[in-house]
Order: C-alpha cells, then structure tokens, then sequence
C-alpha cells in the first residue's frame, strides 16, 4: 500500500489534505514540522511527501535536501503560498510544486506521477 506523509504546520491544511487523500484510498500520516517526520519511524517507510515549504524551524525544502543526499529517494510534492517560481529554482523542473489554494485533482495527479517514477 503507498503511504504518503503530509507535512505543514497548518493543522487546517494538514486535515483536509489528509481527508481528500485518504478518500482517494491513500494511507496518510500527518506531520507538523519536518523534524517530527524525521523522528518518527515513518521517515524511512513514506512512499511519497507532501510539504509545506515554509515553516517553524527546518523548512519544506530543508527536508528535501536532506532527503536528496539519502540513498533512497522519496518522491517529494510541495505545496506553498509563497511564489512558484521562487521553489522551483532550488528545487529544480523535475519535483511537484503547486501553489495554494490548488485542485484535488492537481495534488493526486501529482502524486500519481510521483509514485510511478
């Protein structure tokens, strides 16, 4: 079953994002803060990351750097109210970026395609 780890320090995001998820047949687990992700035993199991990219202390693309240098890659989406633009150039075309408010159907297309490459 894919397993897909939302992280924001939004609790309001961090519910509805689940909730549409888990209607889409997703396993979800939710996190507050990139560093309770990394402390818990989901960080090694997650199939797929949903983040916010800015929040209190390690950000979104903080935990995707890191994440990068690991030997296991796990697909990352981000999610952000900040500029598009302005993500994408640290985080490179390749990786999901998608600016709030944005579609259902946009975040599970997203996840989709991160899950099948």
């Amino acid at each position: 079953m894919e397993f897909v780890s939302i992280i924001d320090d939004e609790a309001t995001v961090r519910r509805a994002t689940s909730s549409l998820l888990r209607s889409l047949g997703f396993s979800v687990q939710t996190f507050v803060s990139a560093e309770e992700f990394l402390d818990s035993e989901f960080a090694m199991t997650t199939s797929c990351i949903v983040s916010d990219v800015h929040m209190q202390g390690m950000s979104g693309i903080d935990l995707f750097m890191r994440l990068q240098s690991c030997e296991r890659k796990i697909p990352f989406i981000f999610i952000t109210a900040f500029a598009e633009e302005v993500v994408r150039q640290r985080v490179g075309q390749d990786v999901c970026v998608l600016q709030k408010p944005f579609e259902a159907e946009v975040l599970a297309s997203c996840i989709e395609q991160a899950l099948s490459s």
